[in-house]
């Protein structure tokens, strides 16, 4: 299985280029306004314009208005939600659009419950658990306490980098990995070069 990249927190076009052209599943773009990495509708809807076909736009919300949600999805074409915060399953399922569900990782957490309390998501996005902040903390969580067997995709997240990225492969096998901060120059400001190198990081771990 090839593991899916996604390049999370996108605020400018040669980013999103850049996750894409190093091979990229998806790319992030954070409607949290609170987030350094935050865009508006009309960055957002320029940066999924310019992406090339058969990469996935990805829209992260924390704890939104379902209004808000509404018009990200009037205002620019993502194919995907995820809710970062403590949303329900109710308002998660409300948007006729495919989405998933962080799970920021508490001490025990016990995932097969939430995975059956979110049994309508795409797959479950596992996070480093941090008090003041929704993700993009840049902390690593114990990959130990993944269970193997899972009715629902997992997404890797918190504190992956370039150095760490095989790794977690190896110890998680997830559907997909998920960075941020992780391939920054400074925040909300991604490097090229570390793109491609998570990248290239994680198809290694595949073979």
């Amino acid at each position: 299985m090839v593991t899916a990249v996604k390049i999370c927190g996108i605020t400018r076009v040669e980013d999103g280029l850049a996750a894409a052209y190093a091979g990229a599943h998806a790319i992030g773009l954070v409607f949290h306004p609170a987030s350094p990495r935050s865009v508006t509708l009309e960055r957002a809807r320029e940066i999924v314009q310019r992406l090339p076909p058969f990469v996935t736009a990805v829209a992260l919300f924390v704890n939104p208005d379902p209004e808000t949600v509404h018009a990200v999805l009037r205002e620019v074409d993502v194919q995907l939600l995820q809710f970062h915060g403590d949303e329900p399953p109710q308002f998660c399922g409300q948007f006729d659009t495919a989405y998933i569900k962080a799970v920021r990782m508490a001490p025990g957490t016990d995932l097969l419950q939430y995975a059956a309390r979110y049994q309508g998501a795409k797959a479950l996005l596992l996070d480093a658990f941090n008090n003041s902040v929704y993700g993009g903390s840049g902390h690593v969580f114990d990959w130990r306490t993944v269970p193997r067997a899972l009715p629902l995709p997992l997404v890797l997240a918190g504190g992956l980098t370039v150095q760490n990225v095989a790794q977690a492969v190896r110890t998680v096998r997830p559907w997909a990995v998920d960075v941020s901060s992780g391939v920054e120059r400074e925040k909300g400001i991604k490097d090229p070069d570390q793109i491609a190198a998570f990248i290239r990081g994680a198809r290694d771990a595949d073979v």
